[in-house]
């Protein structure tokens, strides 16, 4: 094979700053590991990780013994251009790079709407947003009356999800303008102490990832909030951990170890470029429920 200038394998590379051991730590990301590492085993190919941390993602892409890669997001152009560069075959996951360009994503938007519409129709009116911060760092805390507002280097999907929650509370009559907005590394674990302190009038947490979902419901439990009793919260993504949570996690699923396997097959089928957007499905649990006041 190496004489053929193939090595009989693909690399999978985290999206944003992420190192692999914060990809491995997460729900979202093992069961999207799992994904390729199923397709990769159909076909009889090593899955390589590749490291994703910023001082080492462009050596990576140069220097990476794989026949073709998965990037976890199109944010930084320069990794296609060094794939392109060495001729090997590659997909970006959430996000549109063009028609030019494998990729794979989900209707975020579409997922954020059915979010809030599923809060507001239960009557939930006070709510707060975790969105994803995508660099390593502590919460930040974007109150109301902010100018702008600018989140820290968010990606298309974040903005997308952020679009539907915008337009599912303009529905109910209500502005994004006046919700609390907090960024968070998906695990982080005091992101929950954060929103509690700084929102407390909240009864409905909107997240972008089940593990941020998850670190709420840890820190309710260590405060004594009954979810959903006093707040409703709900994840983002459906992994097999929202349905083991306490309650139970409402979410907005989607196929993860599906997503993981069909990019691993646009990688190693090598076929003309392909856009795929998936679908989600809003998944109600325990989690959510009326606001207090309205519960009889």
């Amino acid at each position: 094979m190496l004489r053929d200038g193939k090595f009989n394998a693909i690399g999978f590379m985290p999206p944003g700053a992420y190192a692999i051991a914060e990809v491995m730590r997460s729900p979202y990301g093992r069961e999207l590991v799992l994904g390729v590492s199923l397709a990769c085993d159909e076909a009889g190919t090593t899955l390589s990780l590749v490291n994703g941390t910023d001082n080492t993602r462009f050596a990576s892409i140069r220097e990476a013994l794989v026949d073709g890669f998965i990037l976890g997001h199109s944010g930084d152009i320069g990794l296609i251009t060094s794939a392109q560069r060495r001729r090997l075959p590659f997909v970006i996951l959430e996000s549109d790079a063009g028609p030019d360009i494998n990729s794979i994503k989900i209707d975020g938007r579409r997922g954020a709407v059915a979010a809030v519409r599923h809060l507001t129709g239960l009557g939930h009116r006070h709510f707060a947003i975790l969105s994803i911060r995508r660099t390593p760092g502590p919460p930040i805390v974007h109150m109301p009356g902010q100018a702008k507002r600018p989140l820290l280097a968010g990606f298309s999907l974040d903005d997308e999800r952020l679009d539907g929650f915008k337009q599912g509370l303009a529905e109910a009559n209500l502005s994004i303008d006046d919700v609390p907005i907090i960024e968070t590394t998906p695990g982080d674990p005091s992101a929950g102490a954060v929103v509690f302190d700084n929102v407390p009038e909240a009864t409905a947490i909107l997240t972008m990832s089940d593990w941020q979902a998850i670190t709420i419901l840890d820190e309710a439990v260590c405060r004594g909030i009954e979810v959903p009793g006093h707040v409703s919260v709900i994840g983002f993504d459906g992994t097999a951990e929202s349905a083991r949570t306490t309650p139970p996690l409402t979410t907005v699923a989607q196929d993860v170890i599906g997503k993981g396997r069909l990019a691993a097959r646009m990688v190693l089928d090598n076929q003309p470029p392909r856009q795929v957007v998936l679908p989600v499905e809003l998944v109600v649990r325990a989690s959510t429920a009326a606001p207090r006041a309205k519960i009889r």
